[in-house]
């Protein structure tokens, strides 16, 4: 077995720490220089009364933006010496993407069909799924949990939560 839990086919990388260093490095940079250019607009120089609005985060921006251009260069010429070095593995990115892909449409289903029913099916699902728990354990516990939470903010505390553009749970008057 690997380290991803495999059985020693799912080892081959996806991405090198080299092009990963360099992406972010990217990223970074145009986060910082977008910044940048905000607080340039905003004024980032000292006027009379003190500092203007832009000038904090000019330099710290500035910072980010020199940093990040360091690491990209040092990325694209291997100067970290794990340029070959993976990054991530095959099994290793499908065990975090069997995560985030379902949290990534629960996010979705919060959105359309409210946060209670949304939660009862993502719960159900990766019971099911991940955990490997029958059908009727994943929906009877899912549904438990579920209902408690709603008792809980809606009827006891009075909190509505969001029910989604499709209010599945407006029948229950709450």
């Amino acid at each position: 077995m690997d380290e991803a839990g495999g059985n020693g086919n799912d080892s081959r990388s996806v991405v090198s720490t080299r092009t990963m260093e360099a992406v972010v490095a990217a990223l970074l940079f145009l986060f910082g220089a977008t910044f940048v250019y905000q607080s340039y607009r905003l004024g980032f120089g000292w006027a009379t009364e003190g500092p203007q609005s832009g000038f904090f985060p000019f330099y710290v921006s500035l910072i980010i933006c020199l940093g990040s251009l360091v690491v990209f260069v040092n990325a694209l010429r291997g100067k970290a010496g794990r340029s070959d070095e993976a990054f991530v593995e095959h099994g290793q990115l499908k065990k975090v993407l069997q995560v985030l892909i379902p949290a990534a449409v629960y996010v979705l289903g919060v959105q359309l069909i409210g946060i209670y029913v949304a939660s009862a099916v993502y719960v159900a699902l990766f019971m099911r799924f991940l955990g490997n728990y029958s059908w009727v354990k994943s929906v009877l516990i899912a549904v438990i949990i579920i209902v408690a939470f709603f008792f809980m903010f809606e009827v006891w505390f009075q909190v509505p939560l969001y029910k989604g553009v499709w209010d599945l749970t407006g029948w229950t008057g709450y």
